[in-house]
Formats: C-alpha cells, sequence, structure tokens
C-alpha cells in the first residue's frame, strides 16, 4: 500500500471547517464522515480529519493547544503558479480563514499563510524551479 497522510485536527465548528477547506480545494469523503468527524480530502492520499472537540479528545493523550494563541504546526500545500495562490488564499479567507502576513516573496518561492477557523496554518507556495 502507498503511504497516506491524515492530519488530525480539534475543531469548533464542523460547517465552517468545511467550507473552510474546500475553499482550499479539499473534498469531503463520506465514506470516513459522520456527525463529529469529516474527512476532507486533498488528493488519494491527503487528507485532513476535521473532528469535533470532544471526539479528538477520545484521541487524544495530551491537553489541547490553543491554536488560536500559540502555533501547534505549519502545514503546506504547494501549488502550480502564483494565480493559484492567490485564487486559493482568496477563496479561504472568503469561507471564514484568517490570512496571516502579506506574500512572502523568496525569488524561488511565493508564498501566503491563511488560518482555518481554529487557527491552524496553511502555507500555500509556489516554487519556480527556473530560479531554483
Amino acid at each position: 500500500m502507498k503511504p497516506q497522510i491524515f492530519l488530525n485536527f480539534p475543531i469548533s465548528d464542523l460547517a465552517a471547517s468545511i467550507a473552510f477547506y474546500e475553499a482550499l480545494g479539499f473534498v469531503n469523503n463520506p465514506s470516513f464522515s459522520d456527525e463529529t468527524v469529516k474527512c476532507m480530502a486533498l488528493s488519494e492520499d491527503f487528507f485532513v480529519m476535521c473532528m469535533t472537540r470532544e471526539r479528538f479528545l477520545s484521541f487524544a493523550t495530551k491537553p489541547l493547544a490553543d491554536t488560536k494563541a500559540t502555533i501547534a504546526g505549519l502545514y503546506s500545500i504547494g501549488v502550480d503558479s502564483l494565480y493559484t495562490i492567490h485564487k486559493l488564499v482568496d477563496a479561504a479567507v472568503m469561507a471564514g480563514g484568517k490570512e496571516i502576513g502579506e506574500l512572502k516573496d523568496y525569488g524561488f518561492m511565493q508564498v501566503r499563510t491563511v488560518e482555518d477557523p481554529d487557527g491552524h496554518s496553511w502555507e500555500v507556495f509556489f516554487f519556480d524551479m527556473s530560479k531554483m
């Protein structure tokens, strides 16, 4: 079996999280979803499991972090162009996300950062291989 990645996030509002992740290009997989968890697929190998806090705590071995006040991780999505960065981040903001800072241009890479409604940070980036 090919490896798959599942990120599991405690969230406070399933509907708000679904709207945010759909704006970033994720699709709900109803086979792994119920009223307490929504499986959001970016590809056949990459998933975000949006879990109510209560459901998440049934798996957790430590107290939950306050991701609106502290950073628990930085998650990144590589895309094919600067245009796609703008399209996805703008849509994510319209769907309830919060942009953090401005576009960062490192010459070979451009990045915009957006938080989901619970404060989980996502970088959307484009590598220009011709400038590497």
